[in-house]
């Protein structure tokens, strides 16, 4: 077999890949919403978007949105950790856009590729280096992720744990996870410390949005159940083959409404909101998608030249 014929071979297989990749997606995440919505009712969940409030659905939104440009400035501060400087505007684009690839393509890591794929090509940093940085931003969230719900912990009677358990736990597993990433991966220490701040105000303003979803339903129950479920269905959001987390997180929620006593049709309806929420957001970075010169708008004429 010639050269020419194993590389369009190799693309043809890379294709068949994609496909098969983008059917199972499609499969995993319509088998999942059946068994969600096998237990629930959907008048129930059409009834409360009736009953929505819209004005505090906007407002979930944009607090929501807000999360993202922090979340976006906590990503360059592990890019600066390498002395990837990249301009502030460029890099919201660019978050964006990553947010789009990563709402439509499987796994939740196609937006993180792309990234690492132009950052390497421009700005002549090793794909490795890229990567480590965009992998311990997401370490970072889920760092964020377990302090906030150790500290819900104590508010939800059903779980009967000694509230200083998971507090010592999470302090000692921080320790850890610092001395390890500064041993073994200094480099990125650099804004250790102000990046995770910045974790713990995305994750809290993701709590907010979820919060204001309830108020906009006139909820008057118990938050802290729904809140604790909704930060370890943040975990779903990447697991592979969905559609950026849809089915995953709203498996997790009809799994935990009987343990902690949540109404299952308002902790669907919860999941669902917000996947649109994070959609509508995501769907912004479409325009770069087909007008990638404007992700340069506005940027100086030498950092044009860089991205170039």
């Amino acid at each position: 077999m010639n050269k020419t014929a194993i590389i369009n071979s190799n693309s043809w297989s890379e294709k068949l890949w994609t496909v098969i990749k983008l059917l199972l997606k499609i499969g995993v995440t319509t088998l999942l919403l059946y068994y969600v919505f096998s237990k629930v009712d959907l008048k129930k969940i059409t009834g409360l978007i009736t009953k929505s409030n819209p004005l505090w659905m906007l407002l979930a939104l944009a607090v929501y949105f807000i999360s993202t440009i922090v979340s976006a400035s906590r990503l360059l501060s592990f890019f600066r950790s390498i002395n990837l400087h990249l301009d502030f505007r460029f890099n919201f684009r660019l978050y964006l856009l990553g947010m789009f690839y990563n709402l439509c393509l499987p796994g939740g890591i196609g937006g993180d590729g792309y990234k690492i794929y132009l950052l390497s090509k421009n700005y002549n940093l090793p794909a490795k280096k890229a990567f480590w940085a965009i992998l311990f931003d997401r370490l970072s969230g889920f760092w964020a992720i377990g302090l906030i719900t150790a500290t819900l912990v104590p508010f939800i009677p059903l779980i009967k744990i000694n509230p200083f358990i998971p507090f010592g736990g999470f302090a000692i597993g921080s320790i850890i996870y610092y001395f390890v990433t500064h041993k073994f991966f200094k480099e990125y220490t650099r804004h250790f410390f102000e990046a995770h701040a910045k974790a713990v105000l995305v994750q809290s303003l993701q709590v907010i949005t979820i919060l204001l979803v309830l108020n906009g339903l006139h909820y008057s129950g118990k938050y802290a159940p729904y809140l604790i479920t909704f930060l370890i269905s943040a975990l779903a959001a990447v697991f592979p083959f969905t559609l950026g987390g849809l089915g995953a997180r709203e498996f997790i929620f009809t799994h935990f409404a009987d343990y902690l006593k949540m109404d299952a049709n308002l902790a669907v309806f919860i999941s669902l909101s917000f996947y649109v929420i994070s959609a509508i957001v995501s769907l912004l970075g479409v325009y770069y998608v087909f007008n990638t010169s404007q992700l340069q708008e506005g940027l100086p004429s030498q950092q044009k030249e860089d991205i170039d």
